[in-house]
């Protein structure tokens, strides 16, 4: 497909633009996303104890709120190439905000994990944005463009982890509500703000910069939804696909991973916390846990930034080394934050450890949008299900109760560690270098630009 009126500059004082419209809808709406999906995470101390869940069913909870997302991301970026981001997002938020209000509804084991398999569809958004910011912006920045939304939208995993409890005291303390109705109401008004968001997302956002897709097919400036079929399969048998898929389960994954274990993880294993009443505990471990998703406010937009920028010096190539070394430095910082035992260390360890996942994820989708353009949606999709793949794995290792909580992190560490060196098994062609680089020039110099015609 091929896409002009691509922004070469992101302007974040520009709400006029379609391009930056586009960049503010769709890094609000994947805050909100992720402030849904992962909502639950930090009042699990209180549900575990109104519905007395074991340790094996608070493991299958952590996996189920991610596997589900492995399909819908799947079928998300395939939908994309047809439909088009606007509407994509649109039917997303409003279908996945029922889940997220009906979990209140839950009262045992079964029906809990039944609504939090069904709120993982809504992280499928995560490839509604990338796509959506990958048709606006050029290759010169479009590696920042990914993950400054993506990264600003991660933001909504860590505020979740202190709003959620301060929703929660809220309707307890000052409205009266009882611990059951106060942590359903939290939920409630996550899934209501996702489903206002949706509505907007129709009426703010277009497609591309030249307009909506059903326009632009009508007008025969892009082909018929019916000439892409052959697209997931052409990403399918893309090695580099499957490579990126692999790095991103090693980066994305273990961020989900993290953002679902981190507030019990501190609860359950420093000393700390243990002199404490319930709900004081659930708090802090939940600024704690915060810490780590408020990483995401600057240091993915580094990694897609960065890979921007090696991207211009040394081509293609260069992004993909630059992949390899964050998702490298990724793994040993996660090996260190396992062996810590002592919480003034475990606190800014884990920051360490957050800035270099943050940033192997803006990396990561720095090279996606250069791996087949004909496909691309297709492309986000199977990667950004690569994330959730890896977040399932590594749900197992915390699932079981044959090991503990920092040897599960150890394991991982030494896993995303090996994955790393997948990102040197990606190549691309002289063809392809030498198309994109003009694409990148006019940017990179200094004249003024702000829209220029860029081919895909």
């Amino acid at each position: 497909m091929q896409v002009s009126g691509k922004a070469t500059r992101i302007r974040l004082l520009d709400f006029h633009t379609p391009q930056m419209r586009a960049f503010h809808m769709t890094w609000f709406a994947f805050f909100l996303c992720f402030f849904a999906w992962f909502g639950i995470a930090p009042l699990m101390p209180i549900v575990r104890q109104e519905l007395s869940l074991t340790k094996d069913q608070i493991g299958w909870c952590i996996i189920a709120s991610v596997a589900i997302t492995v399909f819908a991301r799947l079928f998300i970026g395939w939908l994309c190439d047809r439909i088009g981001p606007r509407l994509c997002y649109t039917g997303l938020l409003l279908v996945a905000s029922l889940p997220v209000m009906g979990i209140g509804f839950a009262h045992d084991y079964t029906t809990f994990l039944l609504f939090r398999v069904a709120i993982g569809a809504i992280g499928a958004s995560f490839v509604i944005t990338q796509y959506h910011t990958s048709l606006m912006f050029a290759p010169n920045c479009v590696g920042t463009a990914n993950a400054t939304t993506a990264g600003w939208g991660n933001v909504g995993g860590g505020v979740t982890q202190v709003v959620t409890p301060a929703l929660y005291a809220l309707f307890l303390t000052t409205l009266g509500l009882s611990t059951a109705a106060s942590w359903r109401a939290s939920m409630f008004v996550a899934g209501l703000v996702c489903a206002l968001t949706g509505i907007l997302y129709y009426f703010f956002t277009q497609d591309t910069p030249e307009g909506n897709f059903s326009d632009l097919r009508k007008a025969g400036v892009i082909p018929a939804s019916k000439n892409s079929k052959g697209g997931f399969l052409e990403a399918c048998r893309d090695p580099r696909v499957w490579a990126l898929f692999v790095l991103y389960g090693a980066c994305f994954g273990v961020e989900l991973t993290i953002n679902n274990v981190a507030a019990l993880y501190f609860v359950d294993y420093f000393d700390y916390f243990r002199s404490m009443d319930s709900t004081k505990a659930m708090g802090t471990a939940g600024l704690i846990a915060g810490s780590f998703g408020m990483m995401c406010l600057f240091a993915r937009t580094l990694g897609g930034y960065y890979g921007d920028k090696f991207g211009l010096r040394y081509g293609l190539g260069g992004r993909t080394r630059w992949l390899f070394a964050v998702v490298f430095c990724e793994g040993l910082s996660l090996i260190l934050f396992s062996r810590v035992t002592s919480l003034a260390l475990a606190v800014p360890m884990l920051m360490f450890f957050s800035f270099f996942v943050q940033m192997s994820t803006g990396a990561t989708f720095a090279v996606v949008p250069f791996i087949n353009r004909r496909a691309l949606g297709s492309v986000s999709g199977i990667v950004g299900a690569g994330g959730n793949v890896g977040a399932v794995a590594a749900g197992f290792l915390f699932k079981t109760s044959a090991i503990t909580w920092p040897t599960a992190l150890l394991i991982l560490g030494i896993v995303v560690t090996v994955s790393a060196f997948s990102a040197l098994a990606i190549r691309f062609s002289a063809e392809t270098e030498d198309t994109l680089q003009p694409a990148a020039e006019p940017a990179a110099s200094d004249r003024p630009a702000t829209v220029v015609p860029v081919g895909a």
